[in-house]
C-alpha cells in the first residue's frame, strides 16, 4: 500500500522558470500511487517477502522526525524501514518511509527520474524488511540488491553509491542515511 503524506506536494512545479531549478530535477512530479503500488508488489515478490508492506511517501521534515525518534539522528534521510513485530493473524512485514524531497535531489544527482529513484528506495527498504543489514552482513545485502536491481531493471543502488560493496560495521558517513542504532521496531534506511 502506498500512502501520501498530506503535507507532500505531489507536483512541485516551479512558480518561475529557472534553469538551475529544472536542472536540479526538483520539478519532477510524483509518480502515481498506482504505478508505485504495482512496483511494490513486483519487488516484494522478487525479494520473496510475504506480508503486508506500507510505503509512506513523505517530506524531509517528517522523515527527520522519524529519524530522530527511532534512530536518534536529527536529520533527514532518504529511506527508513520499520520491520513489524509478529502481531495477530494477518502477516505484516513492516513499513517503509521515503522522503520525496531527498529522492528528488538524489534522482537529479543520479540523472534518472524521480520514479526510478523511489523504486530504488522501495527495493532497499524491502531488503531491510526481509532481514538484510548492509552494516553488518559482509556484503550479503549488497549482492542481493544487485541481483534484484538487475531483475527489476533498476540502476545503481544505495549501497553501491556509498561504496559499500563489502560493507563492515562502521559509523555512518554524512548524508548516506545508514542507521547506527536500532529501535524496538528496528528502523533501518
Amino acid at each position: 500500500m502506498i500512502l501520501l503524506d498530506p503535507d507532500l506536494d505531489p507536483d512541485p512545479s516551479p512558480r518561475f522558470t529557472s534553469a538551475k531549478h529544472s536542472l536540479a530535477g526538483n520539478s519532477q512530479p510524483l509518480p502515481s500511487p498506482r504505478t508505485l503500488a504495482r512496483f511494490l508488489n513486483l519487488a516484494q515478490s522478487a525479494v520473496r517477502l510475504r506480508g503486508e508492506v506500507t510505503v509512506l511517501l513523505t517530506t524531509d521534515a517528517a522523515i527527520c522526525k522519524l529519524n530522530k525518534q527511532f534512530r536518534g539522528k536529527n536529520k533527514a534521510t532518504d529511506v527508513l524501514s520499520f520491520p513489524a513485530e509478529s502481531v495477530g493473524p494477518v502477516k505484516i512485514s513492516g513499513d517503509i518511509a521515503i522522503s520525496v524531497d531527498t529522492a528528488r535531489r538524489q534522482s537529479a544527482a543520479q540523472c534518472h527520474s524521480l520514479a526510478t529513484e523511489i523504486k530504488v528506495l522501495i527495493l532497499h527498504g524491502l531488503l531491510h524488511l526481509a532481514g538484510y543489514d548492509h552494516e553488518i552482513d559482509g556484503g550479503k545485502m549488497g549482492r542481493r540488491e544487485r541481483l534484484m536491481r538487475a531483475k527489476l531493471n533498476l540502476p545503481q543502488g544505495l549501497i553501491e553509491r556509498t561504496g559499500e560493496s563489502q560493507p563492515i560495521a562502521r559509523k555512518p558517513r554524512r548524508g548516506d542515511g545508514i542507521p547506527s542504532t536500532k529501535s524496538a521496531r528496528s528502523a533501518r534506511p
